[in-house]
C-alpha cells in the first residue's frame, strides 16, 4: 500500500486510506492504517470524556452545574431518544445505542479535528451494520416462537406456501449491508467533497468553507448518526415484538 495512490489537486489532502507503519505478524505483512489511527484519537477522545463525566458525576451536587450538567443533559437526551422508539425495552437499549451514537457522532465529525473520518471506512461501518444484525436476530429468536418466525418469513403468503421465503431471508442479510452502506457512502461523499474543494482552490478556501464543514461534518455526520441509531432501535423492537418486558 503506498501512500500516493490517490490524492487531490492539493497533495495536504487525502481521502484515500493508507498504510503508515508496516510489520510482521506471523510471515504476514500488515500494515497500521489512516483509519486506525484516526479510530484510536477518537477513542482517546471518549475515554478522556467517559473518566472526566465519571468524576463529574460522583462529585456531582443536587443542581447540577458547568460540565455535570452537560453529562446529564446528554444521558437525559439519549436515554429520551430510546425510550421513544423502543418504549418498554428501551432500558435494555441505553447504555448500547448511548454508546454507538457518541462513538459515531465523534468519528463523523472528526473531520474537524483534520482526521480522515474512521466512519469513511467500510471496514468500519460495516462491523456496526453486523452487530445490529445480531441482535435483530438475537431478540428474534429470544422472544418470538419459531412457528411465528416462520410466518413472518413466509408473509405475505400462508406459511404453507413458502415462497416469500429466499426473497425475506434476502431481506434480512441486506439489512446489515444497507445501514453500514448508507452511513460509509455519506461520510465519504462528504470526505470526497472537502477534499475537491481544498485541493481545488489552494489558499483561497481558507475561511468561506466553514459553512461547507457546517453541512458535510456537523449537519450530515449528526443526521447519520441519528439515522443508523433509529433504524438499529426500529428493528431491534419489530423482533422483539410483544415479546418483551419491561426488566432489563
Amino acid at each position: 500500500m503506498e501512500h500516493g495512490i490517490w490524492l487531490s489537486a492539493s497533495s495536504d489532502i487525502d481521502v484515500m486510506v493508507h498504510g503508515i507503519l508496516k510489520y510482521s505478524f506471523f510471515g504476514h505483512e500488515v500494515w497500521i492504517t489512516t483509519t486506525q489511527v484516526s479510530l484510536l484519537i477518537v477513542v482517546l477522545i471518549l475515554a478522556g470524556f467517559s473518566i472526566a463525566a465519571g468524576r463529574a458525576i460522583r462529585k456531582g451536587t443536587e443542581v447540577p452545574g458547568g460540565f455535570q450538567n452537560v453529562v446529564e443533559l446528554i444521558v437525559e437526551k439519549l436515554d429520551g431518544m430510546v425510550d421513544s422508539t423502543m418504549g418498554k425495552n428501551a432500558k435494555k437499549y441505553y447504555n448500547y445505542i448511548g454508546t454507538v451514537f457518541i462513538f459515531l457522532l465523534v468519528s463523523n465529525i472528526s473531520g474537524l479535528l483534520g482526521l480522515r473520518p474512521p466512519t469513511a471506512d467500510y471496514g468500519v461501518t460495516f462491523p456496526l451494520g453486523v452487530m445490529t444484525f445480531l441482535l435483530i436476530h438475537y431478540n428474534e429468536l429470544r422472544y418470538q416462537k419459531p412457528k411465528d418466525i416462520w410466518k413472518d418469513k413466509c408473509s405475505p403468503l400462508p406459511p404453507w406456501l413458502p415462497i416469500w421465503l429466499p426473497i425475506n431471508i434476502i431481506s434480512d442479510v441486506a439489512v446489515p449491508i444497507s445501514l453500514s452502506l448508507r452511513l460509509f457512502a455519506n461520510i465519504l461523499s462528504g470526505t470526497i467533497m472537502m477534499a475537491l474543494v481544498y485541493g481545488l482552490l489552494g489558499w483561497i478556501a481558507t475561511i468561506w468553507p466553514a459553512a461547507l464543514h457546517v453541512y458535510f461534518d456537523l449537519f450530515s455526520g449528526a443526521i447519520q448518526t441519528y439515522v443508523f441509531c433509529m433504524l438499529t432501535m426500529t428493528y431491534i423492537s419489530n423482533a422483539i415484538g410483544d415479546g418483551g418486558d419491561v426488566k432489563a
